[in-house]
């Protein structure tokens, strides 16, 4: 079942004379639950598709439906409660709050999600469970990276969105958080959207959807993806 559909959807950016069509009639759709690769180069529009399906951004046209709602025309408050209720976040950077505790840090979501789950069971989820009154300067790269997920995952999103997540870990913490990313999709039934340079992760996925100029060049299911272990980085 297609929870993300999104029909000739462009996103038309203006400065002065100068236009840039960042999406350019965009069709897409994809299925709850799975662990979807967006790959193109720089300036191809990913992190645009990013944008508007986590409701930071609007469309110029088109139509972007998630779980059967049209979100495109949402107003500013109307995509706070999308953002909210619907979608998580994990980016490169952790946008943790230093002066905060692990804990504090994850238990904050429950200000801003009526549906959130404990904070204390997802930073275990994590495996962190141990860090709860570190702060985040007291961690590693891949440990605050692991509190930025325990975080999105707070929020009970159906769908996380995911930027480049492991470009500022090294290899071997990558893969652990890979794989975290990747149990939510098969364990817990989470959609899971991964924008990447990286071609290795496209291996790991359900679905890779190949971005360039602003277009979608193809989007392929794979039937037999390779687990995090498998994958030569």
């Amino acid at each position: 079942m297609a929870i993300v559909e999104f029909k000739n959807v462009t996103r038309v950016y203006t400065s002065g004379d100068h236009e840039l069509r960042a999406l350019d009639g965009v069709d897409l759709s994809l299925e709850e639950g799975k662990f979807i690769v967006v790959l193109g180069p720089s300036g191809a529009g990913k992190s645009t598709l990013l944008n508007l399906l986590g409701g930071l951004d609007s469309p110029t046209g088109g139509t972007i439906l998630v779980n059967g709602q049209d979100i495109s025309h949402y107003s500013r408050d109307e995509l706070a409660d999308y953002r909210a209720g619907t979608v998580g976040f994990v980016f490169q950077f952790y946008n943790l709050i230093p002066t905060l505790t692990v804990y504090e840090n994850v238990a904050l979501v429950k200000q801003i999600s009526k549906d959130g789950l404990s904070a204390h069971e997802m930073i275990e989820q994590v495996g962190l469970a141990d860090h709860l009154t570190q702060f985040p300067a007291q961690l590693s790269g891949g440990e605050q990276q692991r509190v930025s997920i325990a975080w999105a995952l707070a929020k009970n999103p159906r769908i996380l969105l995911c930027d480049e997540p492991t470009g500022a870990l090294d290899s071997l913490t990558g893969v652990m958080v890979l794989k975290l990313l990747l149990s939510m999709a098969r364990d817990y039934g989470k959609t899971i959207v991964i924008v990447t340079h990286n071609q290795n992760i496209a291996r790991m996925a359900d679905v890779v959807v190949r971005v360039k100029n602003g277009r979608i060049v193809s989007c392929e299911n794979q039937d037999a993806p390779l687990s995090a272990e498998e994958v030569d980085w």
